[in-house]
């Protein structure tokens, strides 16, 4: 199962929410997804989906996934190292209208740059990275 989580930031994620759906359609992810929307306006219509949901269920489905895909808050991304599995992290950018400034951006490159993450910038790279993981 791969877990996506978008956190509870107050703006959109369409564009990671879109991309995770687009690919679960078109056969690219051909296990389970559950995506956890925040404040998105894009529904997926291929994807298991909350729009929030609690630290147990946060917790449970962290711990079930194979792969856990998430925005750059530090919450979302040190929880599934706790469990020794590095994260897909893709930043939100405020050149898109999900974020306010661009630390997500500058986080995630601080923390690539430790081992820690698997970080995604452009979107159209994360169908690579989860091929990757998925073999």
């Amino acid at each position: 199962m791969i877990f996506v989580t978008v956190g509870t930031h107050e703006q959109q994620f369409d564009r990671l929410i879109r991309k995770v759906d687009e690919m679960k359609s078109q056969g690219i992810i051909n296990e389970p997804v559950y995506t956890q929307i925040g404040y998105s306006n894009y529904i997926p219509k291929s994807c298991e989906y909350s729009k929030l949901i609690g630290y147990d269920e946060m917790d449970r489905l962290v711990r079930e996934a194979r792969i856990v895909i998430t925005h750059g808050g530090p919450g979302s991304i040190f929880h599934p190292i706790k469990y020794g599995k590095p994260p897909i992290v893709v930043p939100r950018n405020p050149k898109f209208n999900e974020h306010v400034d661009f630390h997500q951006i500058e986080f995630a490159k601080f923390l690539h740059a430790k081992g820690k993450i698997i970080p995604v910038y452009d979107i159209d790279d994360l169908e690579v990275n989860i091929k990757i993981m998925i073999l």
